[in-house]
């Protein structure tokens, strides 16, 4: 599927930026803004298919999602970045995209919902309804977090919710959830940044298998789930290094 892509600046080092669920290409400004300054960059964005200008899709499949993304990024990349479901999209693309560096910021590898037993069961019986019950909290909180963004930052945030296709957001977490990434040595060298949510999307007891098997494992601890709006700057000097 064609996506909606933007590329800037004009620096040496290349680099794919893929958003999360609900997001778009545009809620990276705050991050974007930090590298092009450098003069170091050229960036490429996109909307995910049912996301921002990216028209809608009949179907959402995590595996047509990485396909859009080897057919819509250019291949050898110095880094491509994916945040939340960006990132999950990332790991099933990485091999055919072949950058130097894959970087995923709270990278939706690990879904803290229950897949198996009787709570499996019962969870994914009504997912709905079990999806609104588990998110009330994180919903909460993210509010919190948001309401301290600029006016700037929460227009862009508003605006990606108003493009996207809720209707793939019950098929991407049930995905997700059935078909974790696994933590086996990576094909691309990879780094992964945690946040203090991330045990939501790769789950605690998951974090050592990446660090044995030679994933870079980096936490930034006092930010929370959207990163790269919270605290481009922090976030930027956190991984420089290997963008």
């Amino acid at each position: 599927m064609k996506l909606s892509t933007s590329t800037t600046g004009s620096g040496t080092r290349h680099v794919g930026l893929v958003h999360g669920l609900g997001g778009n290409a545009d809620t990276w400004t705050p991050f974007v803004d930090q590298m092009l300054a450098t003069g170091e960059y050229t960036v490429t964005t996109l909307d995910l298919r049912g996301h921002g200008t990216t028209p809608r899709a009949s179907s959402y499949g995590i595996n047509e999602l990485a396909n859009d993304l080897v057919d819509n990024l250019p291949v050898g990349l110095h880094s491509v970045v994916g945040h939340s479901l960006g990132g999950a999209v990332l790991a099933r693309g990485v091999d055919r995209l072949a950058p130097d560096r894959a970087i995923y910021l709270d990278p939706g590898f690990h879904l803290a919902l229950p897949t198996t037993g009787i709570a499996g069961r019962l969870f994914w019986l009504v997912p709905l309804l079990s999806l609104g019950v588990a998110q009330i909290k994180q919903s909460r909180e993210t509010a919190k977090v948001q309401a301290l963004y600029t006016a700037e930052e929460r227009a862009l945030v508003a605006r990606a919710q108003e493009q996207f296709d809720k209707s793939m957001a019950l098929g991407v977490f049930r995905e997700v959830a059935f078909n974790p990434v696994s933590a086996a040595s990576p094909v691309i060298p990879s780094t992964i940044v945690l946040s203090d949510d991330s045990a939501a999307v790769i789950r605690t007891d998951e974090v050592v298998p990446y660090i044995t098997n030679g994933w870079d494992v980096r936490r930034l601890p006092g930010i929370h789930h959207d990163m790269q709006i919270e605290d481009a700057a922090r976030v930027f000097e956190a991984i420089r290094d290997v963008l």
